[in-house]
C-alpha cells in the first residue's frame, strides 16, 4: 500500500469493480489516451476486476483510492525497465477527479516509492503529444523530453507520438 495526502494506492478487491466501472472504466475520455478499451456493461467490470486483481498478484500495479470517500477513482502502476530505471505503467482517473492535483500526487507518490524501495537512479514518463494536462505535469515535475515515437494505437490503427520523458533521481 502506498499514501499521499489525499489517496491511497492499494491492491483491487472483487468490491471495486462498481465504483472503478462508474469513475473510470466507462468513461471514453478515459480510455482515449490509455491502451484499453471502454467497459460497457456491469457484467464485463465484474469480469474486468477478477482479471486486474489476477495482474495486480504479479505486477507492481495499483487501484487508487479517494481518502475522502473511499472509492476507487483510478489506477496506476510502475514497473522496473532496467537496473535502476524505472517507469509508470500508466495513470488514470476518472473525469470527476481530475484538476484536483490527484494526478500530481500519485506520480510523486511512485517516484518516491522506486527511489526509497529500489534506490531507483531514473524515473520514466510516457505520454501522448496530445495529452496536453500529462504533458504539463511531467515538465511540472523536472522531467525532460527525451524522444518521440511514432506508434499505432492498438484498438484502432491511429497513429500518434508517443513521448518519453525522465526523471533524473
Amino acid at each position: 500500500m502506498l499514501e499521499t495526502k489525499d489517496l491511497i494506492l492499494d491492491k483491487a478487491r472483487f468490491s471495486d469493480w462498481e465504483d472503478i466501472y462508474r469513475n473510470v472504466w466507462r468513461h471514453p475520455e478515459c480510455a482515449k489516451y490509455m491502451a484499453w478499451r471502454v467497459t460497457e456493461n456491469d457484467e464485463e467490470a465484474k469480469i474486468r476486476i477478477q482479471k486486474t486483481i489476477e495482474f495486480q498478484k504479479t505486477h507492481d500495479t495499483y487501484m487508487v483510492y479517494e481518502k475522502a470517500s473511499g472509492e476507487a477513482i483510478g489506477f496506476a502502476g510502475v514497473e522496473q525497465l532496467s537496473a535502476g530505471v524505472f517507469s509508470e505503467t500508466g495513470i488514470c482517473l476518472g473525469p470527476d477527479y481530475q484538476r484536483r492535483g490527484y494526478g500530481r500526487q500519485i506520480l510523486q507518490c511512485l517516484i518516491h516509492y522506486c527511489k526509497e524501495q529500489f534506490k531507483a537512479k531514473e524515473f520514466i514518463y510516457l505520454t501522448r503529444e496530445a495529452n496536453a494536462a500529462s504533458k504539463k505535469l511531467a515538465c511540472s515535475l523536472g522531467f525532460t523530453l527525451r524522444s518521440r515515437e511514432e506508434k499505432a494505437d492498438e484498438r484502432n490503427g491511429q497513429m500518434y507520438l508517443l513521448e518519453k520523458y525522465s526523471l533524473t533521481l
